[in-house]
């Protein structure tokens, strides 16, 4: 599923992310989001979130 809308995201999803250091390699990080950190409804990079191991990054694909 696509993670540039906010709706399609809720805490608790488990979600690919893609870190400020990883934005030029676009490795993914997997994890559970604790926190929506972007309040738009839509984002054309990826909504920010906070996943519970406390990494931030935004959503490329929810799992």
């Amino acid at each position: 599923m696509d993670g540039t809308i906010r709706a399609n995201i809720k805490i608790g999803s488990k979600v690919m992310i893609v870190l400020k250091k990883d934005q030029r390699t676009g490795n993914l990080t997997e994890g559970i989001v604790q926190n929506l950190l972007t309040s738009s409804p839509n984002h054309h990079h990826g909504i920010k979130v906070k996943l519970e191991d406390g990494q931030v990054g935004r959503v490329k694909e929810i799992v």
